[in-house]
């Protein structure tokens, strides 16, 4: 469905690799949860990809399928779609998921983890929607967002490790080398992933607070035994509800919270004229 005028919300949620599998939030079946419409919408960046617009417990959320990425458009310029959408429907509160390759001995295959920090070995450094702000990248992750998450996961499975740490991106679309892991490590990387960056500099574009869920899907290239095809098909398929259910409930959470989210964007001083 093409829709010209893009509906308010207050949260939003970016879906990866972890929740692909799924017709989210339809497939969850949960009686609080309402899909009202799908659509995609025109940019100064492109025609978006789909957007869905549901309510959970009567809030309205907007949510994407893996990151805006799709055929024949950029990586950078489906983040700038997305990120645009976001911005002018309003979104304030925003999580993301995926899977990540990790580096960390403790950090098993189908655990969550749930970053502080992270390292951008991306060339993807130039995607921004404007040049009007200052981003401070102090706290890129959200402390409240990144709590709420954390203690969804205790209340929905308790005897499933949460990792916490830096989230190293690359760029893909293949994996890191044994040498890359290797430097990675030495820079102080719990795991590698694709997708936090741009993501984290947007989000504080546009003034909301942004934080992840990621599941270890594969023991980043040269530690540990080599992964298998098959286990990461058999995560792909079957940890997407999990996933899907962990995003929900967080999403239901009312924030009576403050954090310095808002703080961390300022008005750029390389402006001609006064």
């Amino acid at each position: 469905m093409d829709r010209v005028s893009i509906p308010t919300a207050d949260k939003g949620f970016i879906g990866g690799s972890s929740t692909f599998s799924l017709n989210f939030p339809d497939d969850l079946c949960l009686p609080y949860v309402k899909t009202i419409e799908r659509a995609g919408f025109d940019t100064p960046f492109g025609r978006s990809p789909e957007f869905t617009l549901f309510s959970v417990d009567e809030q309205l959320v907007l949510t994407v399928k893996m990151h805006g990425w799709r055929e024949g458009i950029s990586r950078a310029d489906a983040s700038r779609q997305v990120f645009w959408v976001f911005e002018q429907a309003g979104v304030k509160t925003l999580f993301a998921e995926g899977g990540v390759g990790s580096i960390r001995n403790d950090l098993a295959m189908r655990q969550f983890f749930v970053p502080d920090d992270y390292i951008d070995l991306s060339l993807r450094k130039d995607v921004r929607l404007s040049d009007r702000y200052l981003l401070i990248m102090r706290d890129p992750f959200c402390p409240k967002l990144t709590s709420i998450l954390q203690e969804t996961v205790s209340g929905l499975d308790p005897d499933r490790h949460i990792g916490k740490g830096v989230y190293v991106v690359t760029d893909g679309r293949h994996f890191e080398s044994c040498a890359e892991v290797r430097m990675i490590e030495k820079l102080g990387g719990d795991v590698i992933g694709q997708t936090v960056c741009p993501e984290v500099y947007l989000a504080r574009e546009i003034g909301a607070c942004y934080a992840g869920i990621y599941l270890v899907v594969n023991r980043a290239e040269g530690v540990g035994e080599d992964w298998e095809h098959e286990e990461l098909t058999d995560i792909f398929f079957n940890e997407a509800s999990t996933m899907g259910r962990i995003i929900i409930e967080a999403l239901r959470t009312k924030r009576s919270m403050t954090c310095n989210c808002g703080t961390l964007r300022k008005e750029t001083l390389l402006k001609d004229g006064r």
